[in-house]
């Protein structure tokens, strides 16, 4: 048990030291962190870390899929509704039938089998390609459609992953059951996410504190995924449909205390949580190599490269005609005018596959039900880490500077510049309901002229927050002011802490000072101008 929390403590400071790493080097920490737990894995002494496959699909999955979907805005998802569908399902599909092809006419593996490795390594990683791609300020749309597909494209590809091991385990087949089995799961765990956010959100209201309504929200992601997988479905659906529900509802029934306390909650368990997932996908690396031994190395080379081309092959193919031939229509095309190719092809270059697909290869079964040893399995293993560790360097390194040649950016910053132009008129738009408000309620109530005053004062004070405009020298005042603003924060902090010395004040008092120095620090950050892409 000891020796466990030591490996435990070392992964946490790897992971804290590759942070530090990636935030000098702006590597993406993914990527550091497969290559550290990569090399640790074959340090002298470093016991063999297994990752179960159970960890990653049934306690590491549902967090992690229902804090992105909360953070996805449900108006977004339905807006770009036909590019998730075509890529979460169309592309994996696609996908997987294209890795079956190619791995039975050129190196001999069974329809089956290759269909099976297919299914693993179709859907890209929702993590990485978006820890990537959002540092490199790319238009909202694109991160939009790769956020969505990477929510959704584990339900397909579990899916047919599980259609596939049936299949190999009995012999048999059947197109009809399975289609319409995927879509009474598809139709069945929308209906139950949907019912989950609704009564959790119920339940967080009644319950009026923050501690506890943090606790039911931990719960769940796990209620809306057990419950599905549990009688057969993914699971998948059934969580980004919760998460969803709960982005679009939650601003209304969640109080503004459980949501500061859960925001710094849910960051530090998803950093925590994918920090360690992609470490331990690395430790993988040294059990993966002592099975490699009963393969001649050549073919697992061989198999490993043919499945990592067929997949970045298959993707382009899919993307740019899924793109383009819906718009043939004509009332498409006028609804949603096609994007500029250089925005498709980003799309199409962000394929990075991630720890699901390991997840999946772990947890196939040693042995069929007669007995007989699960065909290709320790084949199957390897490959699908070998696709992860290609896609995730390969692809991720290359992204940046793809993103630079196609100039993609330069719209990303326009239109991030747009967006805080709209955040400072809907800010102003909201301080003037409010004082309309404030008007009403003084002409209701007799107020007395203090605590009008003070409304006003507060008021006034909000407005001269806001800066003009964005021009570069409005933005310059604006960081001059929040910068001086920070030194008196702080001023006001050491003089707190000279009082609590000299015994004038008690450590309550310091506390409850200290959260409203602490909040309005924090609302500089949110503020902060230069943060804005140049």
């Amino acid at each position: 048990m000891e020796a466990e929390f030591q490996i435990f403590v070392i992964l946490l400071a790897v992971l804290a030291g590759t942070a530090l790493v990636a935030r000098r080097t702006n590597i993406a920490p993914a990527i550091l962190l497969l290559l550290a737990g990569t090399v640790l894995a074959f340090v002298p002494g470093m016991p063999s870390l297994e990752l179960p496959p159970e960890l990653v699909l049934l306690v590491v999955l549902p967090p992690l899929i229902y804090s992105a979907s909360v953070a996805m805005s449900w108006r977004e998802f339905r807006y770009n509704l036909r590019p998730i569908i075509l890529l979460s399902v169309g592309c994996v599909i696609f996908t997987a039938f294209a890795v079956a092809a190619a791995t039975h006419y050129l190196i001999g593996l069974p329809w089956s089998i290759g269909f099976l490795l297919g299914a693993i390594v179709s859907p890209p990683d929702v993590v990485a390609p978006l820890a990537i791609a959002r540092k490199l300020g790319l238009p909202r749309r694109i991160l939009v459609v790769l956020e969505g597909e990477g929510l959704a494209n584990d339900a397909t590809a579990l899916i047919l992953y599980r259609f596939a091991v049936i299949a190999i385990s009995t012999g048999t087949f059947s197109l009809t059951k399975a289609t319409g089995t995927f879509l009474v799961i598809v139709i069945g765990e929308v209906l139950f996410g949907a019912a989950v956010g609704w009564i959790s959100l119920r339940a967080r209201h009644r319950a009026r504190d923050p501690q506890i309504e943090i606790t039911l929200s931990l719960i769940t992601p796990y209620v809306a995924y057990w419950v599905p997988e549990h009688l057969g479905g993914s699971g998948v659906i059934s969580t980004v449909a919760c998460g969803l529900y709960m982005s679009w509802n939650g601003p209304l029934w969640i109080s503004s205390a459980t949501r500061l306390q859960g925001i710094f909650f849910w960051d530090l368990v998803i950093y925590l949580i994918e920090g360690m997932l992609f470490l331990l996908t690395g430790f993988q690396m040294r059990s993966l190599f002592e099975r490699s031994k009963a393969f001649p190395l050549d073919d697992i080379l061989t198999a490993t490269a043919l499945v990592a081309v067929m997949i970045i092959i298959a993707r382009f193919a899919w993307v740019f005609p899924a793109t383009y031939l819906p718009r043939l229509i004509s009332s498409v095309r006028e609804r949603d005018p096609p994007p500029p190719w250089q925005w498709t092809f980003i799309v199409a270059f962000t394929g990075v596959r991630g720890a699901v697909s390991l997840a999946a290869a772990l947890a196939l079964p040693f042995a069929l039900p007669d007995g007989e040893s699960f065909p290709y399995r320790d084949l199957i293993l390897f490959v699908s880490f070998g696709v992860i560790f290609i896609t995730l360097v390969g692809l991720g390194l290359g992204l940046p500077p793809v993103v630079r040649w196609l100039g993609v950016a330069q719209a990303g910053r326009a239109e991030h510049l747009a967006e805080h132009e709209q955040e400072i008129a809907a800010r102003r738009e909201a301080l003037g309901s409010a004082l309309k408000s404030l008007e009403a309620i003084t002409d209701d109530r007799e107020l007395s002229d203090e605590v009008v005053k003070l409304l006003r004062a507060r008021h006034e004070v909000r407005v001269n927050q806001l800066p003009d405009s964005l021009d570069p020298d409005a933005r310059e005042v604006s960081a001059m002011g929040m910068e001086l603003t920070r030194e008196l924060i702080a001023a006001e902090r050491k003089f707190i802490h000279v009082l609590l010395r000299d015994g004038k004040i008690t450590d309550e008092v310091r506390r409850r000072i200290e959260r409203d120095l602490d909040l309005e620090e924090a609302s500089l950050a949110n503020r902060d101008l230069r943060r804005l892409p140049l």
